[in-house]
């Protein structure tokens, strides 16, 4: 058995004499056996180390792979959240969503986009092409177009890199906004968005603003628009009209009834200039109570005044509104291109002249425009800014003509004549301002003036003498009108059966129901009330069933033609045997002849007013008057 090599070693060692020392053999022995437990300890220690060391490695390694472990568990969920939220963005769109890629297939569609076309998700599958879609759409009648050359436009639009547009109405009626936006590196994202809500609303918008709300007719800005387009297009020999018209008296309807009738009032007015116009032509509101009218292919000015006639004539008629029965007339002013201007602007400049001509002619008719107009325009406005100025300038006189008794020729009541004394133009007649004063308003402060004037100077009078004030129909549908009178004879300390109200027809007309209600009123404080200018209207006689006058005022045009004339006799005679039936006093208005007199005593009429017995007279005048027995000696005759 072969030494192992380290004894070997140790038993050389240990023979120093030639001879083996047992001891010392024992000794590097048990030496070799330390180093070696030494060594094997060393290993044991470091083996350990290595193991604790791959255990703690071990254990990272662990904590590392459930980290990541966790992480991509997060991250799929975050992913599989955010899919989800894709998802319902996606096909919660209100917009119609394709995304193709570059060859043109379908790689994305939701769910509005199927919706709209009546697809199916199988139709509209990833990998369709755009012209698979568009056939489909074809066959089930939501696309109408010509598919390849559509498509053809579509890509050649996308490879220049530029947005692909379209507006396309459908036969249902939907209008949708197709756009196709090219992407980075190939393909396009296209939107179909269904806008028809959004265009009906821009259309009511554009619709708005040029049409009158209240009336649906053209506004000013249409009316312009169309007036320039029909000035273009004129033939020769042909003309155009531009009839400008406004309503009489109408502010005191709406003083009166409330605004809410008034536009009921201007909606049935709009009506009826529509039913008298032709397709041709246009109507427009223009604002308030005016509107106008654009005549086209005028051959002769007798057309345009059969349509301003007929206008009349349809605006005149009665209107029975939430109950009430209204009345209310027209002025119109006309304007004829080329003759009058060929500028929009000029026309209704024109026109409006015409108007204001209408007007200070007495309303309820039209005139067409005239050069001179334009000098009279400013001489109208210019007393219109005087007319502002003269009431608080103590510029306004009263004038009162009496009324005298046929039985006794005693003076009964005189009536109050309001006179304007301008500084620079003098005395003007109420012709020329009153019409103004109502236009502008200032018929009621200046109304309210004289009524308290004529109580004042009427307390003066002898007791059996009354004073007339006559109405306009703006202060007789204002409220204030009662409360106004009561103050007005309180303050002069005059019995209200000594103050006469006189009123015309056309009052009553305005608003009948209104105006008889204030009248009843103003009867119950014992005010007097007369029918002036009688018989020249058209229903005086359904006035007076409908209200107790006391007094019927016999109008000059049926006077003057006494005695001679036998229509105005019979007139005369109808009306004063009527009135005396009825309990009611006639006078006579004219009296300007001592035989329009002495016909008047022999058709039994009560009282006169005229220049024959007396002009109208200042306040001096009339007190000394009454007691000059002159004026019963020229009552008697």
């Amino acid at each position: 058995m072969p030494m192992h090599k380290l004894l070997a070693r140790q038993i050389e060692a240990a023979q120093s004499a030639g001879v083996v020392d047992v001891s010392e053999l024992v000794r590097l022995v048990s030496v070799t056996y330390e180093q070696q437990e030494s060594d094997r300890q060393r290993s044991d220690r470091s083996m350990a180390l290595m193991i604790e060391e791959l255990d703690q490695l071990n254990r990272r390694l662990e904590t590392l792979v459930e980290d990541r472990t966790t992480a991509l568990r997060e991250r799929e969920g975050e992913l599989r959240d955010q899919n989800l939220r894709f998802d319902a963005a996606l096909n919660n769109m209100s917009q119609g969503l394709l995304m193709f890629d570059h060859a043109g297939r379908v790689v994305i569609s939701n769910r509005r986009y199927l919706e709209m076309y009546a697809l199916t998700s199988e139709q509209v599958r990833p990998g369709r092409t755009v012209q698979d879609l568009l056939e489909m759409r074809a066959q089930n009648g939501t696309f109408f177009s010509n598919t390849e050359k559509y498509v053809e436009t579509l890509l050649a639009t996308i490879e220049r890199g530029d947005t692909f547009f379209r507006l396309v109405d459908l036969p249902d009626g939907r209008t949708i906004a197709v756009c196709s936006r090219p992407m980075a590196g190939g393909g396009w994202v296209v939107t179909h968005e269904d806008i028809t809500e959004r265009r009906r609303a821009e259309k009511q918008i554009a619709h708005m603003a040029h049409h009158d709300p209240l009336t649906d007719l053209p506004n000013r800005v249409l009316l312009r628009d169309r007036m320039a387009q029909a000035l273009s297009g004129i033939a020769r020999g042909e003309r155009l009209a531009v009839l400008y018209l406004d309503l009489d008296h109408f502010k005191g309807v709406n003083d009166s009834l409330g605004h809410q009738l008034g536009d009921e009032l201007l909606q049935a007015v709009a009506d009826r200039l529509r039913d008298c116009v032709r397709p041709s032509d246009t109507v427009a509101r223009i604002g308030g109570d005016e509107f106008a009218i654009i005549q086209t292919g005028v051959a002769q000015i007798n057309d345009t005044a059969e349509l301003a006639r007929t206008v009349g004539e349809a605006v005149r008629a009665p209107y029975e509104l939430s109950g009430h029965v209204v009345a209310c007339d027209s002025s119109i002013g006309v304007a004829m291109a080329p003759d009058d201007g060929i500028e929009p602007e000029d026309l209704l400049k024109n026109a409006d002249m015409a108007l204001y001509r209408a007007k200070s002619d007495g309303r309820g008719t039209y005139r067409f425009f005239e050069p001179e107009m334009d000098a009279r325009m400013k001489a109208r406005r210019a007393l219109e800014v005087d007319l502002r100025d003269a009431l608080a300038g103590e510029q306004f006189d009263l004038l009162y003509q009496p009324i005298v008794g046929l039985a006794d020729g005693r003076i009964t009541c005189c009536e109050a004549l309001i006179r304007w004394h301008h500084p620079e133009r003098g005395m003007i007649p109420p012709v020329e301002f009153i019409p103004i004063a109502e236009e502008i308003g200032l018929i009621i402060p200046i109304g309210e003036w004289v009524i308290r004037k004529a109580c004042a100077d009427a307390a003066r009078w002898p007791n059996d003498v009354k004073v007339a004030v006559n109405l306009s129909a703006l202060q007789v549908m204002n409220q204030n009108l009662v409360p106004v009178l009561i103050s007005a004879l309180a303050t002069a300390g005059l019995p209200a059966q000594r103050l006469e109200i006189e009123i015309t027809e056309t009052v009553l007309m305005q608003n009948a129901d209104n105006t008889l209600m204030a009248l009843h009123q103003l009867r119950e404080l014992g005010v007097s009330i007369s029918m002036d200018d009688f018989g020249t209207g058209y229903s005086s006689l359904s006035y007076l069933h409908s209200f107790p006058f006391d007094k019927i005022k016999i109008d000059r045009c049926f006077i003057s033609g006494l005695p001679q004339a036998e229509d105005s006799l019979a007139i005369v005679r109808a009306v004063t045997g009527l009135a005396k039936n009825l309990n009611m006093k006639t006078t006579a208005e004219g009296v300007e002849t001592q035989e329009q007199l002495d016909a008047l005593r022999a058709l039994d009429c009560t009282e006169m007013q005229g220049f024959l017995f007396s002009r109208p007279r200042r306040p001096e005048e009339v007190i000394k008057l009454m007691r000059d027995d002159s004026g019963k000696k020229a009552a008697n005759g």
